[in-house]
């Protein structure tokens, strides 16, 4: 009798420890959820406004007519200026991909300017360029994301004021028949391209560091007439316009992806 108590006994105790694994196995585990954040997203409209500098090479002059001597030719700087305005664009990031596709425009301040006298005719005939007061660029740009970190590059159309000319100031004399202003003013459309880093420092701020090119190397033809009649030609080679600039841009939340939890 007493072993059949034992191992009664033992069989109820055994019982008891496999419910209980069991009821352990069966209970759910609950973790608490882990919160990742979404890599930095650039997709959305953004302003912003940029300054910086503009540099062009020399431009020269050569008389097509003989008013001096035809043939005649002589260059001359364009210095360097500061260069300022605003930017508009929209960015486009698909979920998980890196690339980047936009579209931007801008609109700026920028003046570069020289004059040097005809090398026959030092005391009054000068030629002269103008680049500015404002030029405009639109394109689209395409950039490589790490995260808040944006590598990118921009190309388009741009439009640039200008102004050439030649002016001999002597009306009589030893100088000759004189008076003659071939200056002309016109809107200069050209293509742009270049590119820079842009980081976003905080969700809504970027800030960048942009190199562009504006293409201007051609030539311009400006005719006058004199007072004693006839007409005189000069035609007039402009170099490139370079500017480097940094810039600050507010971008909105449109299309902003939430942070997400990961469980």
């Amino acid at each position: 009798m007493a072993k059949i108590r034992i191992a009664s006994a033992a069989a109820l105790a055994l019982f008891a420890a496999t419910a209980a694994n069991a009821a352990d196995i069966a209970r759910p585990v609950y973790k608490a959820p882990v919160m990742v954040p979404v890599v930095y997203n650039w997709s959305g409209f953004y302003l912003g406004g940029f300054a910086g500098a503009a540099f062009g090479g020399d431009s020269s002059a050569v008389d097509l007519d003989g008013w001096n001597a035809t043939g005649t030719q002589w260059s001359y700087g364009l210095g360097n200026s500061f260069i300022g305005g605003g930017t508009i664009g929209f960015n486009w990031q698909a979920p998980g991909s890196a690339w980047v596709f936009g579209l931007e425009g801008e609109f700026g301040y920028l003046q570069l300017k020289g004059s040097a006298p005809d090398p026959i005719s030092p005391t009054d005939t000068f030629a002269s360029t103008k680049i500015g007061n404002w030029y405009g660029f639109a394109g689209a740009r395409v950039g490589y994301a790490w995260d808040r970190t944006l590598l990118y590059a921009k190309g388009g159309a741009a439009f640039v004021d200008s102004s050439t000319g030649t002016v001999d100031a002597c009306a009589s004399g030893p100088c000759g028949g004189g008076l003659i202003d071939a200056t002309a003013s016109k809107t200069i459309s050209t293509w742009a391209i270049g590119g820079g880093i842009e980081w976003a420092w905080v969700n809504n701020w970027t800030f960048k560091v942009e190199y562009l090119y504006i293409d201007l190397d051609k030539s311009y033809n400006v005719c006058g007439v004199p007072r004693g009649g006839g007409s005189f030609c000069w035609q007039h080679d402009v170099e490139s316009v370079h500017t480097v600039k940094a810039g600050l841009n507010y971008k909105f939340d449109w299309g902003k992806t939430p942070v997400m939890a990961k469980y």
